[in-house]
């Protein structure tokens, strides 16, 4: 019992940390025209519960439909149990896209259980400084912020979309941005999606791949972002995705934290054959 217990408060601080945020709609596909509920989720492996955070956490909630300027979805007042402006309106026909930021939240854990976050998220160089400056023994004090983009499908997919909403960079902190429409792909297709952070490429990043499918959700592999800030994906099957990589960095010496790091995700379908 007592080697159960370290384990079972480390597995309990892990749970109640999980990092990965990202936008889920109700539905990838829909006709122009429709409402669409953006779930704002966070947890671990493609499997999460809501966000509790209110509109004064966000920094950025825009939303880019074809051939039309950015919407910004940030609103100064809402219901109490919900004051960020869930639900987007899909009126022209093509792919959207929807942007979202958070300011900085501060953690801290005890030293066992930062160390052993930081190998889980392969944060090999945090270890590193930690052990050379003399923190292993110290509790860790990271400052966090999520960046989520998904993609939403409205009407068929048309080869000819020159708006390109879905490839555009929203200047998020850390972003994942497709070289190709996910909408126009088939299962099997390889998809190329960029790194960037606030507009440059980064590269040797960790990136991420998840799908849900019938099964449940998956990890499809794990990639680093090459010189240009490139990684190459496979999309064997028909479901939702999600891709996600994260940042981290020492924190400025003036911060309140030892660490600054930026989680960003992108979400979209992928459909087993065309859709109307």
């Amino acid at each position: 019992m007592k080697r159960v217990l370290p384990l079972l408060l480390l597995l309990l601080a892990t749970t109640a940390l999980a990092r990965e945020f990202w936008l889920a709609p109700a539905q990838f596909w829909v006709v122009p025209g429709a409402a669409v509920y953006l779930r704002r989720l966070v947890g671990d492996n493609f499997a999460g519960t809501p966000w509790p955070g209110r509109s004064a956490r966000l920094t950025a909630f825009r939303h880019y439909a074809p051939g039309q300027p950015p919407a910004d979805l940030l609103t100064a007042a809402g219901p109490v149990a919900d004051t960020i402006r869930s639900t987007v309106t899909l009126g022209q026909p093509g792919t959207h896209l929807v942007a979202l930021q958070t300011d900085y939240a501060l953690v801290t854990l005890p030293a066992d259980q930062f160390t052993a976050y930081l190998h889980e998220q392969g944060f090999g160089y945090a270890l590193a400084q930690r052990a050379q400056r003399g923190q292993t023994a110290a509790p860790g004090r990271e400052a966090y912020r999520r960046c989520a983009t998904t993609l939403v499908q409205a009407g068929a997919y048309a080869a000819t979309d020159t708006a390109r909403a879905w490839g555009r960079p929203a200047g998020l902190a850390l972003e994942l941005v497709p070289e190709q429409n996910p909408y126009g792909l088939r299962p099997g297709a390889a998809l190329t999606v960029r790194v960037l952070a606030a507009g440059q490429p980064v590269a040797g990043l960790l990136v991420r791949l998840w799908q849900r499918g019938a099964r449940g959700p998956v990890l499809l592999g794990k990639l680093h972002s090459n010189q240009n800030g490139r990684v190459l994906l496979h999309l064997p099957t028909a479901g939702s995705y999600l891709i996600s990589c994260v940042e981290m960095a020492s924190a400025p010496a003036a911060s309140a934290a030892h660490w600054h790091s930026t989680w960003s995700t992108l979400t979209f379908g992928i459909a087993d054959k065309e859709r109307p």
